[in-house]
Protein backbone atom coordinates (compact mmCIF):
# COMPACT_ATOMS: atom_id res chain seq x y z
CA UNK A 1 0.00 0.00 0.00
CA UNK A 2 2.93 2.65 1.00
CA UNK A 3 4.52 1.72 -2.55
CA UNK A 4 1.11 2.94 -4.63
CA UNK A 5 1.32 6.38 -1.99
CA UNK A 6 4.71 6.60 -3.08
CA UNK A 7 3.85 6.01 -6.45
CA UNK A 8 0.75 8.60 -6.43
CA UNK A 9 3.28 10.80 -4.32
CA UNK A 10 6.22 11.05 -7.26
CA UNK A 11 3.95 11.04 -10.14
CA UNK A 12 1.75 13.96 -8.83
CA UNK A 13 5.12 15.73 -8.47
CA UNK A 14 6.35 15.12 -11.74
CA UNK A 15 3.31 16.28 -13.54
CA UNK A 16 3.67 19.18 -11.04
CA UNK A 17 6.74 20.32 -12.67
CA UNK A 18 6.00 19.27 -15.90
CA UNK A 19 3.01 22.34 -15.69
CA UNK A 20 5.22 24.45 -13.94
CA UNK A 21 7.83 24.38 -16.69
CA UNK A 22 5.33 25.11 -19.41
CA UNK A 23 3.49 28.21 -18.01
CA UNK A 24 2.50 29.08 -21.67
CA UNK A 25 1.48 26.02 -22.87
CA UNK A 26 -0.69 24.94 -19.29
CA UNK A 27 -2.54 27.78 -19.53
CA UNK A 28 -3.51 27.79 -23.40
CA UNK A 29 -5.05 23.96 -21.90
CA UNK A 30 -6.71 25.46 -19.17
CA UNK A 31 -8.42 28.08 -21.23
CA UNK A 32 -10.36 25.41 -23.24
CA UNK A 33 -11.77 23.74 -20.14
CA UNK A 34 -12.32 26.87 -18.09
CA UNK A 35 -14.62 28.51 -20.63
CA UNK A 36 -16.31 24.98 -21.46
CA UNK A 37 -17.09 24.76 -17.11
CA UNK A 38 -18.02 28.30 -17.06
CA UNK A 39 -20.64 27.87 -19.69
CA UNK A 40 -22.09 24.47 -17.94
CA UNK A 41 -22.22 25.60 -14.90
CA UNK A 42 -23.11 29.41 -15.74
CA UNK A 43 -25.89 28.17 -17.63
CA UNK A 44 -27.29 25.96 -15.28
CA UNK A 45 -27.13 28.23 -12.17
CA UNK A 46 -29.35 31.04 -14.63
CA UNK A 47 -31.78 28.73 -15.38
CA UNK A 48 -31.75 27.19 -11.55
CA UNK A 49 -31.85 30.50 -10.73
CA UNK A 50 -35.08 31.45 -12.92
CA UNK A 51 -36.86 28.27 -11.76
CA UNK A 52 -36.66 28.80 -7.86
CA UNK A 53 -38.11 32.46 -8.76
CA UNK A 54 -40.71 30.94 -10.66
CA UNK A 55 -41.61 28.80 -7.94
CA UNK A 56 -41.26 31.51 -5.34
CA UNK A 57 -43.60 33.58 -7.14
CA UNK A 58 -46.20 30.46 -7.66
CA UNK A 59 -46.19 28.95 -4.07
CA UNK A 60 -49.16 31.35 -2.85
CA UNK A 61 -51.46 30.09 -5.53
CA UNK A 62 -53.32 26.94 -5.78
CA UNK A 63 -52.16 24.41 -8.50
CA UNK A 64 -55.64 23.41 -8.92
CA UNK A 65 -56.92 27.15 -9.59
CA UNK A 66 -58.92 26.77 -13.17
CA UNK A 67 -59.30 29.66 -15.77
CA UNK A 68 -61.73 29.24 -18.43
CA UNK A 69 -61.24 31.30 -21.57
CA UNK A 70 -61.20 31.52 -25.71
CA UNK A 71 -57.23 30.55 -25.91
CA UNK A 72 -55.01 28.10 -24.34
CA UNK A 73 -51.91 28.36 -21.85
CA UNK A 74 -49.89 25.92 -23.68
CA UNK A 75 -49.56 23.90 -26.85
CA UNK A 76 -52.92 22.72 -28.21
CA UNK A 77 -54.00 20.86 -31.34
CA UNK A 78 -56.82 23.47 -31.94
CA UNK A 79 -55.88 25.34 -35.02
CA UNK A 80 -55.81 29.00 -34.64
CA UNK A 81 -58.51 29.63 -36.91
CA UNK A 82 -60.58 28.05 -34.74
CA UNK A 83 -59.32 29.80 -31.96
CA UNK A 84 -59.57 33.15 -32.88
CA UNK A 85 -63.33 32.20 -33.84
CA UNK A 86 -64.17 31.33 -30.61
CA UNK A 87 -66.34 33.26 -28.39
CA UNK A 88 -65.20 35.68 -26.02
CA UNK A 89 -65.47 34.48 -21.99
CA UNK A 90 -67.45 37.37 -20.95
CA UNK A 91 -68.84 38.39 -17.58
CA UNK A 92 -72.43 36.75 -18.28
CA UNK A 93 -70.34 33.82 -18.90
CA UNK A 94 -68.52 34.55 -15.04
CA UNK A 95 -72.63 34.50 -13.39
CA UNK A 96 -73.09 31.65 -14.55
CA UNK A 97 -70.48 29.36 -13.31
CA UNK A 98 -70.66 31.01 -10.16
CA UNK A 99 -74.45 30.18 -10.15
CA UNK A 100 -74.26 26.80 -11.55
CA UNK A 101 -71.23 25.02 -10.75
CA UNK A 102 -70.56 23.65 -6.87
CA UNK A 103 -67.34 23.10 -4.83
CA UNK A 104 -66.45 26.28 -5.72
CA UNK A 105 -63.99 28.51 -2.76
CA UNK A 106 -64.09 31.48 -5.06
CA UNK A 107 -64.11 33.19 -8.29
CA UNK A 108 -63.36 35.87 -10.60
CA UNK A 109 -63.22 37.79 -13.78
CA UNK A 110 -60.60 39.58 -15.33
CA UNK A 111 -60.23 41.12 -18.73
CA UNK A 112 -56.55 41.31 -19.76
CA UNK A 113 -53.98 43.68 -21.41
CA UNK A 114 -55.88 47.09 -20.63
CA UNK A 115 -52.21 49.36 -20.82
CA UNK A 116 -53.70 52.72 -19.85
CA UNK A 117 -52.54 55.97 -18.43
CA UNK A 118 -52.62 56.81 -14.94
CA UNK A 119 -52.90 60.91 -14.03
CA UNK A 120 -52.25 62.48 -10.31
CA UNK A 121 -52.76 66.27 -10.64
CA UNK A 122 -49.31 67.20 -12.86
CA UNK A 123 -47.69 63.52 -12.59
CA UNK A 124 -48.48 60.60 -14.88
CA UNK A 125 -47.35 57.32 -16.20
CA UNK A 126 -48.19 56.19 -19.80
CA UNK A 127 -48.54 52.36 -20.64
CA UNK A 128 -49.72 51.20 -17.27
CA UNK A 129 -50.73 47.48 -17.19
CA UNK A 130 -54.53 48.36 -15.69
CA UNK A 131 -56.20 45.24 -15.20
CA UNK A 132 -60.09 45.09 -14.75
CA UNK A 133 -60.75 42.23 -12.07
CA UNK A 134 -63.16 41.14 -9.56
CA UNK A 135 -62.75 40.45 -5.84
CA UNK A 136 -62.27 36.95 -5.75
CA UNK A 137 -58.54 37.64 -6.74
CA UNK A 138 -57.26 38.55 -3.62
CA UNK A 139 -58.09 35.53 -2.52
CA UNK A 140 -57.37 33.39 -5.65
CA UNK A 141 -54.10 35.04 -6.00
CA UNK A 142 -52.90 35.65 -2.19
CA UNK A 143 -52.52 38.59 -2.36
CA UNK A 144 -50.87 40.64 0.16
CA UNK A 145 -51.65 44.22 1.40
CA UNK A 146 -49.12 46.79 2.57
CA UNK A 147 -51.14 49.78 2.79
CA UNK A 148 -54.76 50.34 3.19
CA UNK A 149 -57.08 47.40 1.80
CA UNK A 150 -58.31 45.68 -1.87
CA UNK A 151 -61.86 46.21 -2.54
CA UNK A 152 -64.68 44.59 -1.29
CA UNK A 153 -66.88 42.43 -2.47
CA UNK A 154 -69.76 45.03 -3.15
CA UNK A 155 -67.93 47.25 -4.23
CA UNK A 156 -66.59 45.10 -7.36
CA UNK A 157 -70.17 43.92 -7.96
CA UNK A 158 -71.80 47.67 -7.34
CA UNK A 159 -68.74 49.29 -9.68
CA UNK A 160 -67.32 51.21 -7.46
CA UNK A 161 -64.29 53.94 -8.40
CA UNK A 162 -61.41 52.89 -6.65
CA UNK A 163 -58.25 51.37 -7.26
CA UNK A 164 -55.51 49.67 -5.92
CA UNK A 165 -51.74 49.72 -6.96
CA UNK A 166 -48.91 47.85 -6.84
CA UNK A 167 -45.91 48.57 -4.86
CA UNK A 168 -43.44 50.14 -7.34
CA UNK A 169 -46.52 51.82 -9.39
CA UNK A 170 -46.92 53.67 -5.85
CA UNK A 171 -43.95 54.94 -5.59
CA UNK A 172 -43.53 56.31 -9.16
CA UNK A 173 -46.42 58.10 -9.07
CA UNK A 174 -46.61 59.31 -5.67
CA UNK A 175 -43.14 59.18 -4.73
CA UNK A 176 -43.15 60.00 -0.72
CA UNK A 177 -46.47 60.70 0.04
CA UNK A 178 -48.93 58.40 1.35
CA UNK A 179 -51.51 57.44 -1.89
CA UNK A 180 -54.03 56.09 0.65
CA UNK A 181 -57.45 58.30 -0.43
CA UNK A 182 -55.59 60.37 -3.40
CA UNK A 183 -57.75 60.60 -6.55
CA UNK A 184 -56.01 59.61 -10.04
CA UNK A 185 -57.15 59.52 -13.18
CA UNK A 186 -57.84 56.49 -15.34
CA UNK A 187 -59.92 55.94 -18.72
CA UNK A 188 -60.83 59.62 -18.32
CA UNK A 189 -62.16 59.46 -14.68
CA UNK A 190 -61.88 59.68 -11.21
CA UNK A 191 -60.62 56.94 -9.06
CA UNK A 192 -59.99 57.04 -5.08
CA UNK A 193 -56.79 54.59 -4.04
CA UNK A 194 -57.88 52.77 -1.34
CA UNK A 195 -54.77 49.85 -1.27
CA UNK A 196 -51.01 49.49 -2.28
CA UNK A 197 -49.90 46.13 -2.26
CA UNK A 198 -46.59 44.83 -0.97
CA UNK A 199 -43.58 44.66 -3.25
CA UNK A 200 -42.89 41.09 -4.96
CA UNK A 201 -40.20 41.54 -6.96
CA UNK A 202 -39.97 40.41 -11.22
CA UNK A 203 -40.06 37.03 -11.67
CA UNK A 204 -42.14 34.29 -14.34
CA UNK A 205 -44.76 36.71 -16.22
CA UNK A 206 -46.24 39.72 -14.77
CA UNK A 207 -44.93 41.18 -11.66
CA UNK A 208 -48.05 43.19 -9.63
CA UNK A 209 -45.32 45.78 -8.50
CA UNK A 210 -46.31 47.87 -11.89
CA UNK A 211 -49.70 46.59 -12.15
CA UNK A 212 -52.78 48.59 -10.69
CA UNK A 213 -56.49 46.51 -10.10
CA UNK A 214 -59.71 48.39 -10.30
CA UNK A 215 -63.41 46.58 -10.26
CA UNK A 216 -64.00 44.69 -13.28
CA UNK A 217 -67.60 46.24 -13.40
CA UNK A 218 -66.47 49.51 -13.14
CA UNK A 219 -64.85 49.06 -16.80
CA UNK A 220 -67.89 47.24 -17.41
CA UNK A 221 -70.10 50.64 -16.98
CA UNK A 222 -68.86 52.83 -19.40
CA UNK A 223 -66.91 50.81 -22.00
CA UNK A 224 -69.90 48.34 -23.15
CA UNK A 225 -69.32 45.34 -20.95
CA UNK A 226 -65.43 45.18 -21.41
CA UNK A 227 -62.27 47.33 -22.49
CA UNK A 228 -61.98 47.21 -26.69
CA UNK A 229 -62.50 43.72 -27.32
CA UNK A 230 -60.04 42.25 -25.07
CA UNK A 231 -59.85 39.09 -23.95
CA UNK A 232 -61.35 37.89 -20.41
CA UNK A 233 -61.11 34.80 -18.10
CA UNK A 234 -63.03 33.45 -15.47
CA UNK A 235 -61.10 32.17 -12.84
CA UNK A 236 -61.85 29.33 -10.34
CA UNK A 237 -60.34 28.05 -7.15
CA UNK A 238 -62.13 24.74 -6.37
CA UNK A 239 -62.64 23.55 -2.39
CA UNK A 240 -59.97 21.50 -1.28
CA UNK A 241 -60.33 18.05 -1.45
CA UNK A 242 -62.73 17.40 -4.00
CA UNK A 243 -61.97 15.33 -7.10
CA UNK A 244 -60.36 17.88 -9.26
CA UNK A 245 -60.86 15.72 -12.26
CA UNK A 246 -64.50 15.44 -11.72
CA UNK A 247 -64.96 18.85 -10.83
CA UNK A 248 -63.32 19.43 -14.24
CA UNK A 249 -65.50 17.24 -16.02
CA UNK A 250 -68.77 18.90 -14.61
CA UNK A 251 -67.46 22.44 -15.27
CA UNK A 252 -66.88 21.63 -18.68
CA UNK A 253 -70.10 19.98 -19.03
CA UNK A 254 -72.07 22.41 -17.63
CA UNK A 255 -70.19 25.36 -19.95
CA UNK A 256 -71.10 23.16 -23.26
CA UNK A 257 -74.57 23.13 -22.54
CA UNK A 258 -74.84 26.91 -21.24
CA UNK A 259 -73.33 28.13 -24.88
CA UNK A 260 -75.66 25.42 -26.72
CA UNK A 261 -73.16 22.85 -28.37
CA UNK A 262 -74.21 19.77 -29.48
CA UNK A 263 -72.17 16.29 -28.55
CA UNK A 264 -71.01 16.19 -31.43
CA UNK A 265 -69.45 19.68 -31.22
CA UNK A 266 -66.08 21.06 -30.33
CA UNK A 267 -65.24 23.18 -27.42
CA UNK A 268 -65.29 26.74 -28.08
CA UNK A 269 -63.44 27.40 -24.83
CA UNK A 270 -60.36 26.34 -23.07
CA UNK A 271 -60.40 24.93 -19.32
CA UNK A 272 -56.43 25.08 -18.10
CA UNK A 273 -55.13 24.29 -14.61
CA UNK A 274 -52.36 26.11 -12.83
CA UNK A 275 -50.37 22.85 -12.24
CA UNK A 276 -50.60 22.19 -15.97
CA UNK A 277 -49.11 25.46 -16.48
CA UNK A 278 -46.43 25.20 -13.98
CA UNK A 279 -45.94 21.37 -15.81
CA UNK A 280 -45.48 23.80 -18.87
CA UNK A 281 -42.62 26.12 -17.30
CA UNK A 282 -41.32 22.96 -16.15
CA UNK A 283 -40.95 21.68 -19.44
CA UNK A 284 -39.41 24.80 -20.50
CA UNK A 285 -37.05 24.45 -17.96
CA UNK A 286 -36.02 21.00 -18.73
CA UNK A 287 -35.83 22.41 -22.44
CA UNK A 288 -33.51 25.30 -21.16
CA UNK A 289 -31.52 22.54 -19.25
CA UNK A 290 -30.36 20.42 -22.55
CA UNK A 291 -29.62 23.40 -24.78
CA UNK A 292 -27.28 24.31 -22.25
CA UNK A 293 -25.66 20.85 -22.30
CA UNK A 294 -25.80 20.78 -25.54
CA UNK A 295 -24.08 24.53 -26.72
CA UNK A 296 -22.09 24.29 -23.47
CA UNK A 297 -20.57 20.28 -24.30
CA UNK A 298 -18.89 21.58 -27.59
CA UNK A 299 -16.86 24.25 -25.48
CA UNK A 300 -16.06 20.88 -23.09
CA UNK A 301 -15.00 18.59 -26.03
CA UNK A 302 -12.76 21.73 -27.40
CA UNK A 303 -11.36 21.82 -23.53
CA UNK A 304 -10.56 18.02 -23.83
CA UNK A 305 -9.06 17.84 -27.46
CA UNK A 306 -6.88 20.75 -26.56
CA UNK A 307 -5.81 18.50 -23.47
CA UNK A 308 -5.02 15.76 -25.27
CA UNK A 309 -3.44 17.81 -28.21
CA UNK A 310 -0.75 18.86 -24.99
CA UNK A 311 -0.43 15.98 -23.52
CA UNK A 312 0.87 13.84 -27.08
CA UNK A 313 3.24 16.82 -27.40
CA UNK A 314 4.32 16.49 -23.65
CA UNK A 315 5.06 12.77 -24.25
CA UNK A 316 6.85 13.42 -27.54
CA UNK A 317 9.26 16.62 -25.85
CA UNK A 318 9.72 14.22 -22.70
CA UNK A 319 10.48 10.49 -24.59
CA UNK A 320 14.25 10.57 -23.64
CA UNK A 321 13.16 11.52 -20.12
CA UNK A 322 10.79 8.62 -20.13
CA UNK A 323 13.32 6.00 -21.61
CA UNK A 324 15.59 7.31 -18.73
CA UNK A 325 13.09 6.87 -15.68
CA UNK A 326 12.60 3.62 -17.21
CA UNK A 327 16.06 2.70 -17.39
CA UNK A 328 16.77 3.61 -13.92
CA UNK A 329 13.66 1.17 -13.11
CA UNK A 330 10.69 3.64 -13.44
CA UNK A 331 7.44 0.92 -13.54
CA UNK A 332 5.16 1.47 -16.32
CA UNK A 333 2.44 2.64 -14.07
CA UNK A 334 4.63 5.47 -12.57
CA UNK A 335 4.69 6.57 -16.13
CA UNK A 336 1.14 5.87 -16.47
CA UNK A 337 0.06 8.15 -13.50
CA UNK A 338 2.80 11.04 -14.42
CA UNK A 339 1.21 12.16 -17.26
CA UNK A 340 -2.16 11.41 -16.32
CA UNK A 341 -2.13 13.02 -13.55
CA UNK A 342 -0.88 15.99 -15.37
CA UNK A 343 -3.81 15.75 -18.00
CA UNK A 344 -6.08 15.94 -14.57
CA UNK A 345 -4.62 18.57 -13.17
CA UNK A 346 -4.85 20.41 -15.90
CA UNK A 347 -8.73 19.97 -16.62
CA UNK A 348 -9.24 20.53 -12.45
CA UNK A 349 -7.79 23.63 -12.49
CA UNK A 350 -9.49 24.95 -15.37
CA UNK A 351 -12.72 23.74 -13.75
CA UNK A 352 -12.28 25.37 -10.79
CA UNK A 353 -11.17 28.44 -12.57
CA UNK A 354 -14.10 28.52 -14.32
CA UNK A 355 -16.31 27.77 -11.20
CA UNK A 356 -14.66 31.14 -9.46
CA UNK A 357 -15.64 33.13 -12.79
CA UNK A 358 -19.23 31.53 -12.00
CA UNK A 359 -19.42 32.37 -8.54
CA UNK A 360 -18.01 36.15 -9.52
CA UNK A 361 -20.71 36.79 -11.57
CA UNK A 362 -23.39 35.49 -9.10
CA UNK A 363 -21.87 37.51 -6.81
CA UNK A 364 -21.94 40.87 -9.09
CA UNK A 365 -25.20 39.61 -10.33
CA UNK A 366 -26.61 39.81 -7.08
CA UNK A 367 -25.79 42.94 -5.68
CA UNK A 368 -26.93 44.70 -9.23
CA UNK A 369 -30.14 43.11 -9.40
CA UNK A 370 -32.13 43.47 -5.96
CA UNK A 371 -35.10 41.39 -7.04
CA UNK A 372 -33.29 38.66 -8.60
CA UNK A 373 -31.43 36.00 -6.50
CA UNK A 374 -28.60 34.39 -8.78
CA UNK A 375 -27.93 30.96 -7.26
CA UNK A 376 -24.90 28.61 -7.64
CA UNK A 377 -26.14 25.85 -5.57
CA UNK A 378 -23.29 23.20 -4.07
CA UNK A 379 -24.63 20.50 -6.48
CA UNK A 380 -23.76 22.68 -9.85
CA UNK A 381 -19.75 22.90 -8.36
CA UNK A 382 -19.81 19.67 -7.69
CA UNK A 383 -20.84 19.10 -10.93
CA UNK A 384 -18.32 21.03 -12.76
CA UNK A 385 -15.57 19.49 -10.37
CA UNK A 386 -16.50 16.16 -11.89
CA UNK A 387 -16.98 16.69 -15.09
CA UNK A 388 -13.83 18.55 -14.98
CA UNK A 389 -11.68 15.80 -13.49
CA UNK A 390 -14.11 13.23 -16.05
CA UNK A 391 -12.38 15.81 -19.12
CA UNK A 392 -8.77 15.27 -17.80
CA UNK A 393 -9.28 11.50 -17.31
CA UNK A 394 -10.32 11.34 -21.04
CA UNK A 395 -8.39 13.49 -22.46
CA UNK A 396 -4.51 11.92 -20.69
CA UNK A 397 -5.58 8.13 -20.67
CA UNK A 398 -4.23 7.61 -24.33
CA UNK A 399 -1.43 9.85 -23.85
CA UNK A 400 -0.37 8.31 -21.09
CA UNK A 401 -0.70 4.85 -21.54
CA UNK A 402 1.32 5.91 -25.17
CA UNK A 403 4.03 6.96 -22.59
CA UNK A 404 3.64 3.84 -20.46
CA UNK A 405 4.77 1.72 -23.24
CA UNK A 406 7.41 2.93 -24.67
CA UNK A 407 10.64 0.91 -24.93
CA UNK A 408 13.43 2.40 -22.83
CA UNK A 409 15.96 2.14 -25.68
CA UNK A 410 14.41 3.06 -28.10
CA UNK A 411 12.73 6.05 -26.08
CA UNK A 412 16.39 7.22 -25.63
CA UNK A 413 17.49 6.63 -28.77
CA UNK A 414 14.45 8.46 -30.32
CA UNK A 415 15.24 11.56 -28.01
CA UNK A 416 18.91 11.83 -29.21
Amino acid sequence: MLVYLRVFKESFSFALNALRNNKLRTFLSLLGVTVGIFSIIAVLAAVDSLDKKIKENLAGLDKNTIYVTKFSFGPTEVPRWKRDNFPQTNYDDFEFLRRSVSNIEESAYVIFGGNETIRYQAESITNVDVTPISHGIYTIDDLKIEKGRFYSELESDTGASVIVFGANLAENLFDKINPIGKVVRVYGRKLTVIGILKKYGSGFGDSPDDKAFVPVNFVRSFRNGGVNGLPGAVVIKPKKGIDIDAFEQVLKQKFRTYRGLKADEEDNFFVTKLSGLVSFVDAIISVLNTIGWVISGFSLLVGGFGIANIMFVSVKERTNLIGIQKSLGAKNRFILFQFLFEAIILAVVGGLVGLFLVWIIAMIMNGVVEEFEFVLSFGNMFLGFILSTFIGLISGVIPAISASKLDPVEAIRTGM
